[in-house]
């Protein structure tokens, strides 16, 4: 058995609050757009990784995901987002910090979703 990618679905009880988070904050791009449908959805995609986004407020009350992104160079990743995004730096991971397992790793989070940003 092989597998070649992890795609998570991801509701929100406003999908425009994602898009936001992961175009603006986090550079995805929208590759599948159904954001003006009746059951809005859009799949956001970046270096490979794919993200489908729902709208759907009784799945978003449900699910809370955290999710990690592994970079090679944290510290560029952090200098962009605090400058351009920093409300949603996670405010119990705010800043790169080592961690005792040996990676760096900080937080960001929008009103749903909690993503580590981790190097090494």
């Amino acid at each position: 058995m092989e597998f070649t990618k992890l795609v998570p679905n991801i509701f929100y009880r406003d999908i425009h609050e994602g898009v936001r988070f992961f175009q603006d904050c986090l550079e995805f791009k929208i590759s599948h757009n159904e954001l003006h449908s009746a059951r809005p959805f859009c799949v956001m995609e970046k270096d490979g990784l794919r993200i489908n986004l729902f709208q759907d407020a009784a799945l978003a009350a449900e699910h809370h995901p955290e999710f990690r992104l592994v970079t090679n160079d944290i510290e560029a990743v952090y200098e962009k987002i605090a400058a351009s995004h920093s409300e949603f730096l996670h405010p119990n991971l705010k800043v790169v910090t080592l961690r005792p397992w040996g990676a760096k790793e900080f937080a960001v989070t929008d009103t749903q979703l909690g993503v580590v940003i981790q190097q090494g």
